[in-house]
């Protein structure tokens, strides 16, 4: 592998740089959106799963006792 000197490795830094497409306002914004609504159903249904899992434990327990 042939080695670059620094003034090299910088202008192909800038290069690499400047190919980046960069996410505009607008889709930062959905991301965001949709990215706390999957949060929000998430910890939705793993409430449920809790809840029904937790009811059927101290059912459980209850017969035993």
């Amino acid at each position: 592998m042939a080695k670059t000197n620094p003034a090299q490795f910088v202008r192909q830094v800038r290069q690499e740089i400047n190919r980046i497409t960069w996410a505009t306002k607008r889709e930062t914004l959905y991301a965001s959106i949709s990215v706390f609504v999957m949060a929000l159903i998430a910890s939705l249904f793993f409430l449920l799963v809790d809840l029904l899992l937790s009811n059927i434990v101290q059912f459980l327990l209850g017969l035993g006792g």
